[in-house]
């Protein structure tokens, strides 16, 4: 699993790719936390277009992002679902906390 930051402006994205699972999830929060401190954005972007799999770790990575980005006053988005990280993602509620988009 690997992730790609992007700034452009006030916007952070991250585009993930690979494995969503306990053995990748804290590199990745920690790229990605460390890019929204660095850059305090308004938004971040969750690009889930490369993830091939993701177990209940990408919940919570999500669900950790949107409560740091809710201190801040920042908003979550989440691209690129599959139709079966979508279906999953939605069961979990996360639409009720970030835009979410699936491919």
């Amino acid at each position: 699993m690997s992730v790609e930051i992007n700034v452009t402006g006030e916007v952070v994205t991250a585009y993930l790719s690979g494995e969503l699972d306990h053995h990748t999830a804290k590199n990745m929060r920690e790229s990605i936390d460390s890019a929204v401190e660095l850059n305090m954005p308004t938004l971040l972007v969750l690009d889930f277009s490369g993830v091939s799999f993701m177990d209940s770790s990408g919940i919570g990575l999500c669900l950790g992002r949107y409560r740091n980005l809710q201190k801040r006053g920042a908003n979550l988005h989440i691209t690129g679902a599959s139709p079966n990280i979508y279906k999953v993602m939605k069961l979990a509620g996360i639409e009720k906390l970030a835009k979410l988009e699936s491919r």
